[in-house]
């Protein structure tokens, strides 16, 4: 596949993944599916828009720049029909490198969340977080130190587990542009288009 159609393809799988990434982390805001009387009492890594930012924000504008790499003009050098090219490419390179920390913070945020467990109403009647090392993910008789809200619990762990494959998918897919950027970059892509009006190789 030409380097440029493998972007697109590549633009086109992280447009919908950073779309769930961006709900998911909403939905955080409302543990068990509720809405909370005092926002000290939702987990610290929930106001660390690991989703939102990460997953979300940063992880839209590299998409954008992926899926217009095919029909790049290739023009954009003096008139040179590969140069302009492969400039695109390098420059999808570095917004791939953007991608992937932006994945990276939200896959980091979501393993801490998912290891140090929700923020609750505990069964000492004070709002804290009850478990430790992730002690009650092989225990869910653990749960029930947990009083309110409702189901956080649960709640936390699969929306958390939802932005960490969230994240490390991108990562993937943001290392596999970073490789194809880098060949486009050095080797050119497998056809000339645009203003160029060729067909021929680069």
């Amino acid at each position: 596949m030409c380097t440029g159609g493998c972007a697109r393809c590549l633009g086109g799988t992280l447009i919908p993944l950073a779309v769930f990434a961006v709900l998911a982390n909403i939905l955080l805001f409302f543990p068990g599916g509720k809405v909370v009387d005092d926002n000290s009492h939702l987990s610290d890594e929930v106001w660390y828009f690991g989703g939102i930012l990460g997953s979300g924000v940063l992880m839209i504008f590299p998409a954008l720049v992926f899926l217009g790499l095919q029909n790049n003009d290739c023009c954009g050098c003096c008139g040179n029909e590969s140069c302009g090219k492969r400039f695109a490419m390098f420059t999808s390179t570095l917004f791939a490198v953007v991608g992937f920390l932006g994945a990276a913070y939200s896959f980091i945020v979501s393993a801490v969340s998912i290891n140090k467990g929700p923020k609750c109403f505990m069964t000492n009647n004070t709002w804290g977080y009850p478990f430790h090392d992730g002690d009650y993910l092989n225990d869910q008789a653990l749960w029930s130190k947990c009083e309110e809200p409702r189901d956080v619990v649960p709640w936390n762990l699969t929306l958390f587990s939802i932005l960490l494959v969230i994240g490390g998918i991108q990562m993937v897919l943001c290392a596999i542009q970073v490789i194809n950027g880098l060949l486009g970059t050095l080797c050119g892509d497998c056809q000339c288009c645009g203003c160029c009006g060729g067909d021929r190789p680069v």
